[in-house]
């Protein structure tokens, strides 16, 4: 029986072909040169780790989206990475445990996952980010911000918007101003994240209500949000003063993000913020369906009898910007170097910016081999 299979990948699972790799590392390397000049050092994590640190380090890190199996040398359970931040934590709670804070820190690499996302097959992407550890302060999430953008940008995306979160907002609210009994606070964030009126009626959360108008440009929606949270209106239940710390510190970080980007507001938005605490944002592509990231503030669980430590970062998965760039036609600027031609002047051309493509038989063909010119003595000449 014929094996038809064998070259057969599993799902949602691709290989890379040179223009598309080519788009990924132009991606990495502009990312990365950006995030160097901010003075983030780069740092490189294990594709494998013990499921145990993966999921201790961080409070909300899903641990049934990993591909876990047990390690036959020491028989413990160990995961395949599905979020490299998690990774990140440990290094800064344990070999960089005594560098100065706010410590910056980069990285890039690939993740794998169970499963898709929503309609998103693909399995194993690439995840790009920064981390500033040791504090969640406004300054901090702005810096953040603006270098989220500024990555993006560099790498390739236009039209960049960003939106803006509190995704602890029904744990800030429910704790004094709005309470709710602790039964009915997950039903409250899951009414909230569905945008569903009449299921946050039902479920008991009717004060939140407003929270699901005070969304859309940042503009208008920030004012509606301090609208709910002005103390004593009359005739207004609202949030009387509790969230009055995070809009003006959302304000602070928009007016740094300046028209850099456009900006939106969903305060009530949780979905991909599980671990995330006063602050967090999404951030967007023209061109690029869905998002392209997601950032915020959030704790590092320390070694044991240390308390959490404060840190802002954010996540880019970039590959559908490095699917819109490999799709565009590339200038070739390729050199056909034929037998019997000068190294050294060769050598003097890539120098210059050219890429050289040697023959190594008569018979090579520099227009099939993808060659827009020919080197002729010392000269270029095109084909």
């Amino acid at each position: 029986m014929q094996d038809n299979d064998r070259d057969l990948l599993p799902e949602g699972l691709g290989d890379r072909l040179p223009q598309q790799a080519w788009a990924s590392q132009q991606v990495r390397r502009m990312a990365h040169d950006v995030l160097q000049g901010h003075g983030y050092e780069r740092v490189e994590t294990p594709l494998i780790e013990f499921e145990k640190a993966l999921a201790s380090r961080m409070a909300g890190v899903q641990v049934r989206r990993m591909f876990r199996f047990v390690d036959s040398v020491s028989m413990r359970m160990l995961a395949l990475r599905s979020d490299m931040t998690a990774q990140i934590a440990r290094i800064a709670a344990t070999g960089l445990a005594e560098a100065p804070r706010p410590l910056r820190l980069s990285y890039s690499g690939q993740v794998c996952t169970i499963k898709g996302d929503g309609l998103d097959p693909r399995r194993e992407h690439l995840q790009l980010g920064a981390e500033l550890i040791g504090t969640d302060s406004v300054a901090a999430a702005g810096e953040v911000v603006e270098l989220a953008i500024e990555a993006l940008r560099a790498a390739g995306a236009t039209g960049i918007s960003v939106d803006f979160t509190l995704p602890d907002i029904v744990d800030t609210l429910s704790a004094e101003a709005l309470p709710l009994p602790e039964a009915r606070i997950g039903a409250v964030r899951q009414m909230l994240d569905a945008k569903d009126a009449g299921g946050l009626v039902d479920v008991g959360g009717e004060a939140y209500l407003p929270l699901l108008y005070a969304v859309g440009p940042f503009a208008s929606a920030i004012e509606r949000l301090a609208a709910f949270d002005t103390p004593g209106e009359a005739g207004v239940v609202g949030s009387a003063g509790a969230l009055a710390s995070r809009i003006a510190g959302l304000r602070e970080i928009a007016a740094r993000v300046g028209d850099k980007a456009r900006i939106t507001l969903d305060p009530s938005e949780r979905h991909g913020f599980e671990y995330q605490s006063w602050f967090g944002f999404t951030i967007y592509a023209e061109g690029i369906s869905g998002s392209l990231g997601r950032g915020g503030t959030y704790r590092i669980l320390g070694q044991t009898g240390h308390h959490p430590e404060a840190a802002t970062g954010f996540s880019l998965y970039p590959d559908p910007l490095v699917d819109l760039l490999a799709a565009e036609p590339q200038a070739q600027r390729k050199l056909f170097l034929p037998l019997g031609h000068d190294p050294r002047v060769a050598g003097q051309q890539r120098a210059i910016g050219w890429t050289t493509v040697a023959a190594l038989a008569e018979s090579d063909d520099p227009v099939a081999l993808g060659c827009s010119h020919r080197l002729d003595g010392a000269e270029a000449v095109a084909l």
